[in-house]
């Protein structure tokens, strides 16, 4: 009897959440979607005009489920948003996908959050020219966080005449900006240098390459970037290598110069062994923020040779460039060196002492049998010392 009512009770609670679902599931979607170009570079602006029936859902809170992608892209961005636009970055060489829902919540729904369908809508700029006239290995690295170089070559279909231009833009700029300090190659644009991007930082840059020829119509390159993704620091500076008495190895470093800030950095260090003729074989030992290091030389290691190197860790960016490393071999000090060092002042301490009784010994041999006076003796002494000199007048 117990299991019939729980069936009963079972079917109940179903029908009641299908009736339930299908009152939610009047809710309309959101209506005219619509995707226009504002011209800069790859962020579209897209926006959507509320329900027709919403003003039945006064009690309720109403927002909207906003997803976009690439063609190409595996998975949608989401954006839950109480507005009726929104701005949003794609790549202009592949069509935008955008989609719009409606999200109900509040007395109107029970506390349920009711979802409508959702609305579709797809924006793709009219591409001329063939893929084969875009520029090729186009390649941006972000120096010292001062100043963003971009470099590139001619697509192989494009004719000798080409000319390309690099136009960029960021939030915060009123209208799309033009590169003004090329990278020439023959005379062709195959680079720029763009200054003064600090507003730029942890923003999407969006950038494209385009080219004019005087028969041509040729393909034009839109990418966008994030700086901190593409910083690459100076060498480390000021490295110095020290052991102890106890054979320990100490390093310590300084930041690189640049405006790279010294809590986004993480270091390498790297150890090579002495082998004689043959080229050191450089082993990496620590990955750190600190800027010292210090190895106790167990079994009286053989290392020859420090270098560091530097990047933006993890807690300012999701990836960077290495810098260069630096100088090839650094030396490291030995115990022997030391020794060697502290022998070579008093050896030659020593040999000036023993010189200079050695000269006395021969000015006493070369004196008369007398017994010499002070003053010979020191005469002596002086004349040995000191070469005899012209006087003028003599």
């Amino acid at each position: 009897m117990a299991l019939r009512w729980l069936y009963v009770l079972s079917v109940v609670l179903a029908w009641g959440c299908l009736v339930l679902s299908s009152f939610h599931t009047a809710v309309a979607p959101p209506q005219d979607l619509q995707i226009t170009d504002p011209g800069l570079l790859g962020s579209l602006d897209i926006e959507w005009k509320p329900p027709p029936n919403i003003q039945n859902f006064n009690e309720c809170t109403v927002k909207y489920k906003f997803e976009h992608r690439s063609t190409g892209d595996r998975d949608w961005k989401v954006i839950f948003t109480r507005k009726l636009k929104s701005r949003v970055g794609f790549d202009l060489s592949r069509t935008a996908e955008v989609k719009v829902r409606t999200l109900l919540e509040g007395q109107c729904t029970d506390g349920m959050e009711v979802q409508s369908d959702w609305i579709y809508a797809t924006f793709q700029v009219p591409l001329q020219g063939k893929l084969e006239s875009e520029v090729q290995n186009f390649h941006c690295i972000y120096h010292d966080w001062e100043y963003l170089k971009c470099t590139w070559q001619p697509g192989p279909r494009a004719p000798r005449d080409v000319h390309y231009g690099l136009y960029y833009w960021y939030e915060g700029l009123a209208h799309t900006a033009q590169c003004d300090d090329y990278i020439q190659d023959h005379g062709i644009n195959i680079g720029c240098t763009l200054q003064n991007l600090t507003q730029a930082e942890y923003k999407d840059l969006s950038i494209c390459v385009n080219g004019s020829a005087a028969a041509t119509l040729l393909r034009p390159l839109y990418v966008t970037l994030r700086l901190h993704n593409l910083a690459k620091p100076s060498p480390p500076e000021q490295l110095v290598v020290s052991m102890s008495a106890s054979e320990e190895l100490h390093m310590t470093w300084s930041p690189p110069r640049g405006e790279t800030p010294p809590q986004c950095l993480e270091y390498e260090v790297q150890l090579a062994e002495d082998r004689g003729q043959a080229k050191a074989a450089w082993a990496s030992v620590s990955t750190q923020m600190e800027t010292a290091l210090t190895i106790s030389r167990a079994n009286q290691s053989r290392i020859s040779c420090v270098r560091v190197r530097g990047r933006t860790n993890i807690f300012c960016a999701d990836q960077g460039f290495w810098s260069e490393w630096t100088q090839e071999c650094f030396p490291v000090p030995r115990k022997e060196d030391k020794q060697l060092f502290i022998l070579i002042p008093v050896i030659l301490g020593l040999s000036s002492s023993l010189l200079i009784f050695m000269l006395i010994g021969q000015c006493k041999k070369r004196s008369p049998a007398r017994k010499p006076d002070a003053n010979s003796a020191c005469n002596c002494c002086i004349f040995v010392l000191h070469p005899p000199f012209k006087r003028f007048g003599s």
